[in-house]
């Protein structure tokens, strides 16, 4: 892990910013939070992380997808992970394996809420070492 690289959380549950600024900066990451998709939006114009961690659904039920395409439009380089509670609450999955998922999805991985501390750190471990 390389304590240099920078990464963008976003979800506007004050818990769960704090839950993963905590666990990410304890491995010696850069984190920047932000508590909206209009917050991330403009923290996105004067940075470009490494990774974001965005919530799917913040102001609109759609934020984070639309907050996805907005990060691949400015930062393509940037690897990005959706964080979600939608499977618990819906039963609906937006698992992007194939190709055509990820473009539209627009993120490198679909993570469930609650997510225990391990997995996120080996999933944002692969996806910076990638």
């Amino acid at each position: 892990m390389t304590a240099s690289k920078t990464i963008l959380v976003v979800d506007d549950d004050p818990d769960i910013l704090e839950q993963l600024k905590l666990v990410l900066s304890g491995d010696g990451y850069e984190v920047v939070a932000a508590g909206s998709h209009q917050e991330a939006e403009e923290l996105l114009v004067s940075m470009a992380p490494d990774l974001a961690i965005v919530d799917l659904m913040m102001e609109e039920k759609d934020s984070g997808f639309v907050l996805c395409h907005q990060i691949r439009k400015l930062h393509p380089n940037t690897a990005v992970i959706i964080l979600t509670a939608v499977r618990a609450a819906t039963g609906l999955s937006f698992e992007a394996q194939s190709p055509a998922a990820r473009s539209w999805v627009q993120a490198d991985c679909v993570i469930d809420k609650p997510v225990r501390p391990e997995f996120l750190r080996n999933k944002v471990r692969q996806l910076l070492d990638a």
